[in-house]
């Protein structure tokens, strides 16, 4: 995100590029890392779009409010498709959180693979304090990362979570002092690129399904992938 004026604040037009950009990527991409340009990650919902009307591919808030439900959910539900960072098995996406990650920008993070925090990042879910709810995805996402009595206190209050709060919960991967921030980033990617992509991609596959799983689903899904793992290092699905 490119614009530190305003600390990478976010309109529809932000949610329609990244989702374009993201589509767009060959899928020899592994890595992709989610940054803005500045002191600060994101501050969230750039309130000029309370008033704006937005275009026909990138609705306004203003216009949402005016239009049936079924038009102005459709639209919510484009928005939400530039959060889902963490839904492809061959991409692992790294966001490097520093400064402010408000409402947006907190879902955001929370949509990649991977958070890793600078020692002055402040995340809140401030949509509440709006008049708002969470709507790209941050619900399930931060109740699955910390459970539902810490996400509870976090998005029904608003409050500002520190580094320190954040690396005891589990809400991110790391903290690094503001400097290392891009140098804990390549580090985590240089680990990852390291590693049999098909392995990588299997592994990211299976967890991502854990949750909904029982255990003797996943322990199957397990078994199905390691087949293909050892069939594939034996040689055993080359074309001749």
């Amino acid at each position: 995100m490119n614009r530190p004026d305003k600390r990478n604040a976010q309109t529809p037009e932000t949610w329609l590029w990244l989702t374009r950009a993201v589509n767009a990527l060959p899928g020899t991409v592994r890595v992709l890392f989610v940054r803005g340009e500045g002191p600060s990650f994101s501050a969230g919902l750039d309130r000029a779009v309370f008033t704006a009307e937005g275009t026909d591919e990138a609705p306004g808030l203003f216009g949402i409010a005016h239009a049936d439900q079924e038009t102005a959910t459709a639209a919510i539900a484009s928005f939400q498709q530039a959060f889902d960072l963490g839904s492809r098995p061959g991409l692992v996406s790294i966001a490097l959180v520093q400064g402010y990650a408000i409402g947006a920008g907190f879902q955001l993070a929370l949509s990649c693979d991977i958070r890793i925090a600078a020692q002055d990042v402040q995340f809140s879910m401030a949509e509440v304090s709006l008049g708002l709810v969470p709507d790209l995805g941050g619900t399930k996402r931060i109740v699955e990362l910390v459970g539902y009595s810490k996400a509870a206190s976090i998005c029904l209050t608003g409050r500002r979570v520190s580094a320190e709060e954040a690396d005891q919960i589990g809400l991110v991967t790391a903290v690094v002092p503001v400097e290392r921030l891009a140098e804990a980033g390549d580090a985590f990617a240089a680990q990852i690129l390291a590693l049999p992509a098909a392995a990588v991609t299997e592994t990211k596959a299976l967890l991502l399904a854990a949750s909904g799983r029982s255990q003797d689903d996943q322990q199957r899904a397990e078994r199905e992938a390691q087949y293909r793992q050892l069939r594939a290092l034996a040689g055993l699905d080359r074309e001749d």
